[in-house]
């Protein structure tokens, strides 16, 4: 279930601060940093978003 447009447009990247892609359409629910040198991937559990670094992928 995709994010509301209202929240995806007050949330950043808490490492850079770049904006979020919105990703929970997929398989894997995600928000992923649209940063070019951090790239992070954070999970979205029960359609809340984990906004912890420890918490993020790390880009392939």
């Amino acid at each position: 279930m995709p994010l509301e447009a209202g929240l995806l447009e007050i949330l950043a990247c808490p490492a850079c601060h770049a904006p979020l892609s919105d990703r929970t359409a997929d398989e894997t629910p995600e928000l992923v940093c649209t940063g070019t040198e951090c790239g992070l991937a954070y999970p979205v559990r029960d359609d809340i978003p984990v906004l912890l670094v420890d918490e993020a992928r790390r880009p392939a």
